[in-house]
């Protein structure tokens, strides 16, 4: 088969190539170009940097302008043939992404090849602010539209409560399904005047918000305001750490469509936001804070409110419902329903007259997660000192934010059965004497009695005669019975009496080398919160209970402030270090590790010593 002719050609062409001693190269030059002198923000345009007749050529690694994001994409290579005279050229080709409008210059640029250092002209940009674009790349710390990708939401459904009342409150954080993120920093709650509700587990919820879909996080707490007054809540602050694409433009671009060529991978269902490498940023989301107004309680409480503000119900029973005068009956008293069970405390009763009761002991049984719903009961030790046939009404009392008045909710009787006390009835000795007795002589008839004056002065008609011992009649042995028994008896209850006094010395001494304990470990910072608070609670009970002689573990907030008469800042102090204390022991360890702090160890000793 022969040979076609432009072959032929080439291939005569190709000899007389190979055959020449070398071949004429152009000296080493550099230039470079813009695809385009004119763009919009957020929209790349192309930077070429060409350099021809030098081997082995070294481009500048960073190109760094302020308002621009100048990135390495690739190299090309060409060979060109003019005549006698080969030349070769690399194309070394970088994105230009702007941040910003404006004119901006690109300096001229250092290129080492062998020959030498060569420099690139200076190149001049014109950037149009882009309204379709985002308000800045993703690919610039200071330009990055942090909004679209997280954000942080403070949800409170009302705008006013009342002092004490729980209001339930959500923080909401999102996180943009194309941006690969993780929580770094849980969520911090900013304020005072306010405590929160330690936050559970959070829940997670795809949700679409102004066209895009996020991946929510949502924590459920609640906060009471301790003060009257306008309070701003928040703001929510937490950090993220997010994964964020090194290109981006205003539309789906692939590599292949830098310069804004058809590409069949630009289509949306193509698009990869981290095709290319992505860096990891952290970024702080914060929300905006939410106002709420908190109004005073109405004055002129009744006698037994406590600080309860909610809705709650109350039942009541009592165990056993037979006694004995002196035994101990135990009352209970349930009371749920949604609100600040913090200062929930025990019932008290109508009239406690002819009994007597001793401090109630309470558990809390939560409905919900951030236990503003749940039911508290109590258990109350009463003795009867008479014969009762009924326990006296229950009452409790608080304030329902809702009608805005104070509620008393009063139980029912409990009906009991209390006996005992009397004594019974005594038979006269005579009447029961097995001694014979000498019959007693009739009495004269009246007509006798009428004429003999000497019945008149010797006889009764109650008298009897009998010549039986004194010693034999049962009258006499019962009048010194009775002595006996009452000096038996006064030996026994002074017997008691004394062991009962040793037994409470004992106890004292024991709580007393307790609190010498639990104050000196106080006094050392090598404890955690959780054990730090439920020595400092347990040091304030039993100085309550040395001072009011009652149980340790029977003394609540309620009973130190009334045991030490505190200043109403006090008074707080206390009940804030119960609610500390329970609130480190009902979280699972939650906030429970690390040291306490030293300002918080110095006022708590001073909470304490000021207890006397």
């Amino acid at each position: 088969m022969e040979i076609p002719m432009f072959r032929r050609v080439l291939f005569v062409a190709l000899i007389a190539i190979a055959g020449m001693p070398c071949a004429r190269a152009d000296s080493p030059a550099v230039t470079a170009v813009l695809t385009s002198s004119e763009a919009e923000v957020d929209q790349p345009v192309q930077l070429q940097i060409k350099v021809t007749g030098g081997s082995g050529a070294t481009p500048p690694s960073d190109i760094a302008v302020d308002g621009l994001d100048i990135r390495y994409s690739g190299s090309s290579q060409e060979f060109r043939l003019n005549g006698l005279n080969a030349s070769s050229s690399v194309v070394y080709n970088y994105t230009v992404l702007p941040l910003k409008a404006g004119t901006f210059t690109i300096p001229p640029q250092v290129v080492h090849a062998a020959g030498g250092l060569l420099r690139t002209p200076a190149l001049t940009l014109n950037v149009a602010p882009n309204d379709g674009a985002a308000a800045g790349s993703r690919r610039g710390a200071n330009a990055l539209d942090e909004r679209k990708m997280v954000f942080a939401e403070l949800v409170i459904p009302r705008t006013s409560a009342y002092v004490g009342e729980i209001v339930p409150a959500e923080i909401r954080l999102g996180f943009n399904t194309r941006v690969r993120a993780r929580l770094a920093d849980g969520p911090n709650l900013i304020g005072q005047g306010f405590t929160t509700q330690r936050m559970p587990q959070p829940q997670q919820s795809i949700e679409t918000i102004d066209g895009r879909a996020y991946q929510v996080v949502t924590f459920k707490t609640a906060i009471a305001a301790a003060r009257s007054g306008k309070f701003e809540i928040g703001p929510v602050e937490a950090k993220a750490i997010v994964q964020v694409p090194r290109r981006s433009g205003s539309r789906t671009r692939s590599p292949f469509d830098i310069f804004g060529m058809d590409d069949p991978f630009s289509d949306p269902f193509f698009n990869d936001p981290f095709a290319g490498l992505a860096e990891q940023r952290e970024i702080k989301i914060q929300s905006q804070p939410v106002t709420l107004e908190v109004k005073p309680l109405p004055p002129n409480a009744p006698p037994g409110f406590s600080g309860a503000v909610g809705i709650f119900n109350l039942t009541t029973d009592v165990k056993p419902k037979t006694a004995q005068i002196g035994d101990p009956l135990t009352a209970t008293a349930s009371i749920s329903g949604r609100g600040n069970f913090d200062r929930v405390t025990a019932p008290i009763m109508e009239s406690d007259r002819g009994w007597h009761t001793y401090p109630p002991s309470s558990t809390f049984k939560p409905d919900d997660d951030i236990g503003i719903s749940g039911t508290k009961s109590f258990e109350l030790v009463l003795t009867p000192n008479e014969r009762k046939d009924a326990v006296p009404p229950l009452i409790f009392t608080y304030f329902d934010p809702l009608k805005e008045k104070y509620v008393t909710l009063k139980g029912d009787k409990l009906p009991v059965v209390v006996e005992g006390g009397a004594a019974p009835a005594v038979t006269p000795a005579f009447a029961s004497s097995s001694v014979p007795t000498t019959p007693v002589a009739a009495g004269p008839t009246p007509e006798s009695q009428a004429q003999d004056i000497l019945y008149q002065v010797t006889d009764h008609e109650n008298w009897g005669q009998t010549f039986a011992p004194i010693f034999m009649c049962p009258v006499f042995w019962t009048a010194q019975a009775v002595p006996l028994l009452g000096l038996i008896g006064f030996f026994g209850w002074k017997s008691r009496q004394r062991r009962l006094e040793n037994r409470e010395a004992q106890k004292r001494a024991t709580w007393e080398h307790e609190t010498s304990e639990l104050q000196k470990k106080l006094r050392r910072a090598d404890e955690s919160p959780d054990r730090y608070f439920a020595e400092a609670l347990r040091l304030v009970q039993l100085k309550t209970a040395l001072a009011r002689k009652v149980e340790p573990n029977t003394v609540d907030a309620e009973s130190a402030v009334a045991a030490f008469q505190l200043s109403g800042e006090k008074r707080d102090r206390v009940r804030e270090l119960f609610r500390r204390s329970d609130e480190l022991r009902y979280s699972g360890g939650q906030d429970g590790d690390g040291m306490v702090a030293e300002e918080t160890r110095h006022e708590v000793l001073e909470l304490i010593d000021s207890l006397s």
